[in-house]
């Protein structure tokens, strides 16, 4: 039987996504949470997979298993497990034809940040900082550049291993609500580091460091040394990936549409 799970998570205290010889990472604790209550070990596979101190609202993964249970089970059961920085937040038998993964057509992550003279204090670890005011006209004038289908060489990790560094941004939101910001990315998929490689970037742009039509040369540059700096991990969010309806998954819950 093969089941879906929707997890959310705190990234602050791990090594991002993916299992490590450390045991520190979000995939580790999933897996030993699910070996725990399912008495046997599980293996999962991920939508998309997120570095240290990144954090997610929707992860979806899954895993094949022999035990039967009702899927509020599998929700209850593997969170007496789970410290309380992970959750998982629903459950749902999928055919053997899904994977997490390649079955998504696309993933939606957010960007906050807090706009303050004062470094972040108790939100920390939860919002990227801008210390200098930023301007949003700016800000919209530069992601128009981003958006369709480009090459993003220039906003690649060099550690990225996807094949084709080409991908389609369709959508670029910017919105304020008092001192927070929050940067709204969706795409078919995203590259390494590709969104704070973006934050760092536009936020040089709002801050009035480079003018907007500088975002157009970096991309167009195709050179990861023609960008900013990376942007820290702190204030990025997985929001989930997108599914075709034939799934029926769940859609992600609505408390999460303002952050943090």
């Amino acid at each position: 039987m093969r089941i879906a799970l929707g997890i959310s998570y705190l990234g602050t205290a791990y090594q991002g996504w993916q299992s490590q010889p450390s045991g520190q990472t979000v995939q580790d604790r999933l897996e030993r949470a699910l070996a725990q209550f399912a008495a046997e070990p599980v293996h999962t596979l991920c939508a998309g997979r997120t570095d240290a101190g990144v954090h997610g609202l929707m992860q979806v993964v899954h895993f094949d298993s022999q035990i039967d249970r009702a899927p509020f089970s599998w929700v209850r059961g593997t969170n007496r497990f789970l410290p309380g920085d992970i959750a998982v937040e629903w459950a749902q038998p999928v055919p053997d034809t899904f994977h997490a993964r390649a079955s998504a057509l696309g993933r939606r992550y957010a960007y906050v940040v807090r706009e303050s003279p004062v470094r972040p204090s108790i939100d920390a670890g939860r919002v990227g900082w801008s210390f200098r005011p930023l301007d949003t006209d700016a800000m919209q004038a530069a992601a128009a550049h981003l958006l369709g289908e480009h090459d993003f060489t220039s906003f690649r990790a060099s550690a990225c291993q996807a094949l084709s560094p080409v991908k389609h941004l369709t959508h670029l939101g910017i919105q304020r609500r008092g001192a927070y910001w929050r940067f709204d990315f969706a795409a078919n998929a995203f590259l390494h580091h590709m969104i704070r490689n973006l934050m760092g970037c536009l936020i040089q742009v709002g801050q009035g460091l480079k003018p907007p039509d500088w975002m157009a040369e970096v991309l167009a540059a195709r050179d990861r040394d023609a960008a900013a700096p990376t942007f820290s991990p702190d204030g990025l969010y997985f929001l989930g990936p997108v599914y075709d309806a034939q799934w029926r998954l769940p859609e992600r819950t609505a408390a999460y549409d303002w952050l943090p």
